[in-house]
Parts: structure tokens; C-alpha cells; sequence
């Protein structure tokens, strides 16, 4: 069986369904209504080599908000699944990505337990899309996928480069970590599980 999760999840804010193939190609079709987080989803898949497609609809009318956080806890709920119990696993990834005058850095643990650790300043708007969102997205995908996530964004002036460097460390990294590594039997663990 290959290595990838439908997961759909309805409330009365949205309704979303997230497909992952983690041995892809790096393959998307993403459909959020908010084209500025989708672009950010597509160099996520592009650039992880996963194979993603995300349909949401939500009440993007009041807020991106609802959206951007459900999002990132069905994708989480996705990568657990399709991730099989984190056995067979490098387990760790990370990435430091240019993206012209930015520099991103994100560490990935995937280990059974939840912890986000936020460290650099993005704030305001590009576009309609206001970049705050970002956090909540990586919050709730940290809390359903279960793992340690560290986002470091070391400098840059453009909050589109800021957002987009790390988008895409957040994809190498999770490429990393999701790796199967043939030494691994069962989970990379002394206690023998995550």
C-alpha cells in the first residue's frame, strides 16, 4: 500500500478535503479561495516532492482565518495517516532557504508529541491575505500530525519572500523527515514507538 491519506473534514465554518501522496512527484492542484495561501501550498508540494490536492471552501467573506487553520489540521490529520504510525522513518528534516533577500529556517521532528516554536517577525498584508494566518496554519498542523516544529525566519525585507522562503523549507524539511530509511525497523525510537 502506498503511502498517501484522503482526509475530509466539515464544520458549519468549512468544508475541506485534503488528498497527500508523500512518494510523489510534487504534483498540485490546490482550491482554497485564497490564492496567495495556495500559491504557498503549491511550493510546499513542489518543493517536498508530495503530491497534494486541497479543495476548500469557507467563509473566506468574514476572514482567511477559519480557512487557513482548518486547512493545516486536515493536512495534518492527511500526513498522519498517510505516514503510517512515523515507523520506517529518518524522522528528523530541516532546511535553510534563500528566497532572494530572505532566509528561512525549518526543523522537523516527526515524533508523536506536539511543540511549534515560532522565532522572526512577519506582519501585514500581501494582497487581501493577511500573513498572520501563517502561524495559525503551521499551529494546527503541528497539533493533528503530532510532531516538533521550529520555523526560524532569519531576516528578509519582502513579506512575500519571507512567507515564501518558508513555505518551501517547510517542504524540504518535511520531505526529510518523512523519508523512508531501510536501517529504521519500526520507529526511530529507544522506546520502540512514537
Amino acid at each position: 500500500m502506498g503511502r498517501e491519506a484522503t482526509v475530509t473534514r466539515e464544520t458549519k465554518e468549512t468544508t475541506i478535503t485534503v488528498r497527500i501522496t508523500i512518494d510523489g512527484e510534487g504534483r498540485s492542484s490546490v482550491s482554497t479561495g485564497i490564492p496567495f495561501f495556495d500559491h504557498m501550498l503549491h511550493l510546499f508540494a513542489r518543493h517536498g516532492f508530495f503530491d497534494l490536492e486541497i479543495t476548500a471552501k469557507g467563509d473566506i467573506e468574514v476572514d482567511y482565518h477559519h480557512t487557513v487553520e482548518d486547512v493545516g489540521i486536515v493536512m495534518g490529520r492527511a500526513f498522519k495517516e498517510a505516514l503510517q504510525n512515523f515507523e520506517g522513518l529518518k524522522r528528523y528534516g530541516h532546511a535553510v532557504i534563500p528566497m532572494d533577500e530572505s532566509l528561512a529556517m525549518v526543523a522537523i521532528d516527526l515524533c508523536g508529541r506536539q511543540a511549534f516554536v515560532w522565532k522572526g517577525d512577519i506582519q501585514g498584508r500581501v494582497g487581501p491575505f493577511d500573513v498572520e494566518a501563517v502561524k495559525e496554519f503551521f499551529k494546527a498542523f503541528v497539533s493533528e500530525v503530532r510532531c516538533s516544529l521550529h520555523v526560524n525566519l532569519l531576516y528578509g525585507e519582502n513579506l512575500h519572500h519571507k512567507v515564501e522562503a518558508i513555505f518551501k523549507a517547510f517542504g524540504r524539511a518535511m520531505n526529510g523527515a518523512a523519508t523512508k530509511d531501510e536501517q529504521v525497523k519500526g520507529a526511530l525510537s529507544t522506546k520502540g514507538i512514537l
